[in-house]
């Protein structure tokens, strides 16, 4: 008899795990909440402009290509890519600026013209963190789901490569004396929501996978990546359900035995959740059914932080980079002020992304977009938003001067604004958290949220919230591992076993997405 899951979302991680488990021979269903695919990395669209509402940046395409060639197809021929070059410029309000580039000449040029002395120290940087993901990569694509899965010899032997003690800050003074040149390789925690000053050293792999696998722009946004991933679920006999939001996991004991929607029931073997995991765990599930992730315990785990989003629709055209990062003159206190004093800043860091110059087509004809978001603390009473929303908007249409960005005001003529309110309350994401719970040494590998959930029986988990973390490449692994505990307990053989991945040359290589 066929097996059935039923998957709550239609994020990319629970998208992956559709064609995963679809391609296995398992009957999917998927129940998505919104009227829209993708979560997180779905699209806004009005008065002919299109925006995504969350991820701008699309890394490490292999992961994903391995997926879809589960599915007889590949990344290639689902979405039309583009290798950025520059990749996007990082500014200092304390001076200076980089237009990060693949090219390593170039890039090393860009660093001297901020202190020759770290030029070299580029390649160095490289070549370290080269051997350092291959290590990574075991941890990366396996469960963790006890203690005793980090007792391993092959664990033990990475620890004084991946110095996890230490933060990515403190290991990049291995190659890069000047402030600013460290957090052009560090900015990148900001993926997890997290300071370069407490993120993990480990996570200097993210920007290492910039420079070494590219970034792309998916055309049409990354929402395009989300629509190919649910095209080819659907060509797999997926079933997705658009604006059916679960009300509850049914449970025979402690096993998920199915869910309720407003309408219907459904039954399944298995249950996976890609919703927001602490939102998920308060709403679908009784308290008194979990043990290590009650309530209460929820309430006292590290948050990452949120974001201020504007989404600007605008006449006219900026000849300014793709991606643009300007840090705070004084990164270390808005860091601060983000994370530990909840308030909000005078100076805030924020990015921009001017997509039109790669992709006109996200706005009518002489118009562009312009996708503005400045980390901030996550829901606190410190903050009242009802009360920041309008003068935030207006303090940071101050602060894209200083990106180039002049007189936008005047040109605005499609705006929406989302604050960590609205990524609480419409997006269900636990105290707006954009990023999900911190990546704090105390909250990975076994001890976040385990994929096969560890409080019941039935229920596995993708996204974010789990192992390994958070960003595309990493929640696409995600739903490798938890599609592969679902069907080795269910006895399902594994066709696309990690274990024997598909071959470098059947994969998407990096120089074939370059002329892509």
């Amino acid at each position: 008899m066929t097996k059935q899951a039923i998957i709550i979302g239609a994020g990319p991680g629970g998208l992956a795990s559709a064609i995963l488990l679809a391609a296995s021979g398992v009957r999917v269903k998927i129940l998505e909440r919104l009227p829209v695919l993708g979560g997180r990395t779905s699209s806004l669209e009005s008065d002919g402009y299109k925006f995504d509402l969350g991820p701008t940046f699309f890394l490490y395409p292999r992961v994903l290509d391995e997926i879809f060639r589960v599915a007889g197809t590949s990344l290639r021929d689902e979405v039309e890519m583009v290798r950025l070059d520059p990749q996007y410029r990082i500014q200092f309000g304390s001076g200076g600026r980089i237009d990060a580039t693949p090219d390593i000449a170039k890039m090393e040029q860009e660093i001297a013209g901020l202190s020759p002395a770290d030029a070299p120290g580029f390649r160095r940087f490289l070549d370290e963190n080269r051997t350092k993901l291959k290590l990574m990569e075991p941890c990366l694509e396996s469960a963790f789901l006890r203690w005793q899965d980090l007792v391993q010899t092959r664990l033990i032997k990475m620890l004084m490569v991946l110095r996890p003690h230490q933060s990515v800050d403190t290991y990049l003074k291995r190659f890069f004396t000047d402030e600013r040149v460290r957090l052009a390789f560090c900015f990148q925690s900001k993926y997890l929501g997290m300071s370069p000053f407490r993120c993990p050293s480990l996570f200097s792999i993210l920007s290492f996978l910039e420079y070494e696998y590219g970034v792309f722009h998916p055309i049409g946004g990354c929402a395009a990546i989300t629509a190919a991933m649910a095209r080819v679920a659907e060509r797999l006999g997926v079933e997705i359900s658009l604006n059916d939001p679960v009300k509850e996991i049914l449970f025979a004991g402690k096993r998920a035995v199915g869910v309720r929607t407003e309408t219907s029931v459904h039954n399944a073997d298995s249950v996976v959740v890609n919703a927001d995991f602490a939102r998920a765990m308060q709403k679908l599930v009784p308290d008194h059914l979990r043990n290590r992730w009650t309530d209460k315990k929820l309430a006292k785990k590290k948050y990452s932080c949120s974001t201020f989003m504007m989404y600007l629709g605008i006449e006219g055209r900026y000849d300014l980079p793709h991606h643009t990062i300007h840090i705070a003159e004084d990164y270390a206190r808005n860091l601060d002020e983000i994370e530990n004093q909840h308030v909000l800043s005078n100076d805030p860091s924020f990015y921009v992304q001017n997509a039109c110059v790669t992709d006109p087509g996200l706005a009518p004809r002489d118009h562009s977009t312009l996708y503005v978001l400045a980390p901030v603390t996550h829901q606190h009473p410190n903050v009242d938003w009802n009360k920041e929303r309008a003068r935030y908007r207006d303090l940071l249409l101050r602060q894209i001067k200083k990106a180039g960005y002049a007189d936008v005001e005047k040109r605005i003529r499609y705006e929406r604004i989302v604050t960590p309110s609205d990524w609480d309350s419409r997006y269900e994401i636990y105290r707006g958290a954009t990023f999900n719970l911190a990546h704090t040494l105390d909250q990975m590998l076994h001890l976040r949220p385990n994929n096969r959930f560890e409080d019941l029986d039935g229920v596995y988990l993708v996204g974010g919230g789990t192992h390994p973390g958070s960003g595309l490449p990493v929640i696409f692994e995600s739903a490798r591992i938890s599609s592969k505990l679902l069907l080795n307990d269910l006895d399902i053989p594994v066709p696309w076993n990690n274990s024997n991945p598909p071959t470098r040359a059947q994969s998407l290589s990096e120089k074939e997405m370059a002329m892509s």
